[in-house]
């Protein structure tokens, strides 16, 4: 099926309208394949009349008989009430909304047809309607054979309208076998599916044959899904890079200076780095690993292999706090072998950047750290091999393009100290390596997590102002910076003066998005030193902060706050020796889901757990968003249950894409039409 050729679909119904077009589109229908994807919500069953004596309440079902009588009843509200029988039994019609002339269209002796929820009737009433979908009787009308659907829609968009184009689409339904009939033998073809889920009879409806059709669009969607990563997984991995072998010259200086020794974990995905970066081709692999694991020494020690071969490597952040914490711990760790290393944010004064700028051109700078500054226009690399972006899921595809297009396909090492769930590493991430930390270096404290109602602020406060005397450091996260007419919740502002007040003697400090960069990086500073007691903060904290004596954590509304986020910021503290506790203060009541996300943070460390439950709670759409994946959002398939099925579609999209690999591309451009620009990150 030629998407191109269909890409007009309605301007070949008649008598349509731009208006009607726009409505279409609203929907997200512009072609016959998005109408013939655009299945039923539910189904009316109008293949049968049923007596109105055999009806139960509480049924929905489809009546026929003769009018008694239509009188409007003024009650409470006024309402219409129109009396049926099929001579055998009465039903009530009753309708809220209704014409003036309704004594026209309801009179006496006149035959119609009524669907709808079977009611028990008020008082003397028997069974009754309320507004049932009604249709006049002139003569013996032949039923549907099939269920009547029911779409998605929107206002302005009738039923009958979308109805009368998937009615034309289908007949376009054996142009979309594109897959080898014996490849899925076990499910029906896609245009049986399709015209199952379109035009469901009684009979498949009792042979569950909707579900065996929804099943093979699972799949179908996740074999698209599995070609786009399967052909980006060939074209990244075809790239040409630059072969760079360690010297073990810098990257055994480093060694020797650390006052510890790798873990094995780090040690074995050292090794897999470095078997990638020594082949002639590009290096796509993603770094994870729980808060505190030890990723950022990994990644420096690859990034020294690309000194060591006489290139340039970068690391990008996400926020600024972050990529400075990169910058003063990269420096420490390579100041006494003697690499320059360079900072480029977009804090810097005009002529600072030049002079970066001129370092990092002219190959002086050995290694770039900074945020999403380092791939402006402006900045150009003398030979950059190898790129590691921090925190990768927070930046877009373009970003990522952007930096790429700095070298000549320079090695790309992702790395994420939110732990990826089994199914998101099968799917959304399948066209990268994976390398995963799965344990903490030895001395990292258990931290304790405690569940505080927030009327008992007070008593956190005095516990805080103990901790302090024991020269204990502690975050306090709020989510807001000043207050909000819309959200009543506790903000940085307001807190940092409470604190202020009620921490007499002990210093309180500030920081927040809204800071400029120097003032920032000026309040962490004295947070790091010890000459900041008390650190009143916005989530701007939730990543990449270090400070070993710090041991307490106050999340303000954790109510709020996803479970990735929670996690996040509790792994600010416990970086010491000290015994360490993150407060989760809430605010009741809670809903469900507030509680369930409490429950697993209160009852887990573990980031992998605790990540594969955030799947469950929110979904992989919110937990990624299409804007970070690159790859278009899944329609039908449910990452969190249909697991069985993505193992059997990656196998499948295998098969297709080796042995059919015209039939790949086709099928690809009929799921995912605009998926080529994911492909090229």
């Amino acid at each position: 099926m030629n998407l191109e050729n269909n890409s007009g679909l309605l301007d070949k119904i008649k008598n349509i309208t731009p208006a009607l077009t726009t409505k279409f589109s609203a929907i997200g229908i512009n072609t016959y394949w998005d109408l013939l994807l655009h299945i039923p919500i539910r189904y009316e069953d109008l293949t049968k009349v049923y007596n109105i004596t055999d009806v139960k309440v509480g049924s929905v079902a489809q009546i026929e008989g003769e009018i008694l009588s239509a009188a409007v009843i003024n009650k409470r509200t006024k309402q219409l009430q129109v009396q049926i029988t099929d001579g055998n039994e009465i039903i009530t019609l009753i309708f809220f909304h209704f014409y003036p002339n309704y004594a026209s269209q309801y009179q006496i002796g006149k035959k119609i047809r009524a669907f709808g929820e079977v009611k028990a009737g008020f008082g003397m009433m028997g069974k009754s309607i309320i507004h049932p979908k009604v249709q006049s009787v002139t003569y013996t009308p032949n039923l549907s054979n099939t269920f009547s659907p029911i779409y998605g829609t929107t206002n302005g968009l009738k039923q009958n309208q979308i109805v009368k184009l998937v009615e034309e689409a289908l007949l376009l339904l054996d142009q979309i076998d594109i897959l080898p009939d014996n490849l899925i033998a076990n499910l029906p073809k896609i245009s049986k599916a399709l015209l199952t889920l379109h035009k469901l009879t009684p009979k498949e409806f009792n042979t569950e044959a909707h579900n065996e059709a929804l099943t093979r669009l699972k799949m179908d969607e996740l074999i698209a899904q599995q070609l786009i990563l399967y052909k980006a997984y060939e074209l990244k991995h075809k790239n040409e890079s630059t072969v760079l072998k360690p010297r073990a010259t810098y990257t055994r200086m480093l060694l020797d200076s650390l006052p510890y020794k790798l873990t094995p974990e780090q040690t074995k995905v050292l090794g897999e780095i470095y078997a990638d970066i020594a082949k002639p081709t590009q290096m796509n692999r993603l770094l994870q690993g729980d808060v505190g694991s030890g990723k950022t020494i990994v990644a420096t020690m690859a990034m020294l292999v690309a000194v060591e071969n006489g290139y340039q490597a970068a690391i990008m952040a996400p926020t600024e706090i972050l990529a400075q914490q990169h910058y003063t711990k990269t420096k420490q760790l390579l100041q006494a072998i003697g690499i320059e290393v360079v900072w480029l944010s977009g804090s810097l004064t005009t002529k600072q950047k030049k002079m970066v700028y001129n370092d990092i051109k002219t190959g002086v700078a050995k290694i770039i750290i900074g945020t999403h500054a380092i791939f402006q226009k402006d900045v150009e690399f003398n030979n950059l091999a190898l790129i590691a972006v921090d925190e990768q899921h927070r930046f877009g595809v373009e970003q990522r393009l952007s930096l790429q297009a700095k070298g000549i396909n320079p090695h790309q090492l992702m790395m994420s100290a939110t732990p990826i769930p089994r199914t998101l590493a099968m799917s959304y991430y399948a066209d990268l390596d994976i390398s995963t930390i799965d344990k903490l270096p030895p001395g990292r404290t258990p931290i304790k997590t405690v569940l505080i109602n927030s009327g008992r602020r007070l008593e956190v406060i005095k516990f805080v102002a103990e901790m302090c005397s024991k020269n204990s450091q502690v975050y306090w996260v709020c989510p807001l910076i000043e207050e909000s007419e819309n959200l009543d919740l506790q903000n940085a502002i307001n807190t940092f003066n409470e604190l202020q007040d009620g921490l007499n003697g002990y210093r309180v400090g500030l920081v927040h998005g809204k800071l400029k960069p120097t003032e920032k990086s000026s309040v962490m500073k004295e947070f790091s030193d010890g000459k900041i007691q008390v650190l009143v903060a916005t989530t701007v904290i939730e990543v990449g902060v270090d400070v070993p004596n710090a041991s307490i954590m106050v999340i303000e509304h954790s109510e709020r706050m996803g479970l990735s986020q929670l996690h996040q910021l509790r792994g600010r503290v416990g970086r010491g020796s000290i015994d360490s506790q993150c407060i989760l203060l809430y605010q009741g009541p809670l809903g469900e889901i507030a509680k369930r996300r409490l429950k697993v943070i209160y009852e887990n460390n573990d980031g992998f757990v605790i990540a594969n439950e955030d799947l469950a709670i929110r979904g992989p759409g919110e937990l990624l968003g299409q804007k970070q994946s690159g790859l278009p959002a899944l329609r039908f398939a449910n990452l969190d249950t249909d697991l069985p099925l993505l193992k059997e579609a990656k196998e499948f999209a295998k098969i297709i894409a080796t042995k059919y690999p015209d039939i790949a591309k086709e099928f690809i451009s009929l799921w995912f039409n605009s998926s080529e620009h994911f492909l090229m990150v």
